[in-house]
């Protein structure tokens, strides 16, 4: 899972458990999503990279910013 990207389905941020669908084992899954950096808030969209898998549904990102 870590290292694994994702697109935000429901906003992330302090105080919010949002929802990222990501592509793993030949389809999409849904988790709960918490930001990497606890204090950052992530939109809807916004493509994400997973850094921490807590089993079974529990993820924390990082946003991708492009360059």
């Amino acid at each position: 899972m870590v290292g694994l990207m994702g697109r935000v389905t429901g906003t992330i941020g302090p105080g919010l458990v949002g929802e990222v669908i990501v592509r793993v084992r030949g389809g999409a899954e849904h988790f709960l999503a918490y930001p990497a950096a606890g204090t950052e808030r992530i939109e809807r969209g916004t493509m994400v990279t997973v850094v921490e898998y807590l089993p079974p549904r529990t993820v924390y990102v990082a946003a991708m910013y492009g360059g």
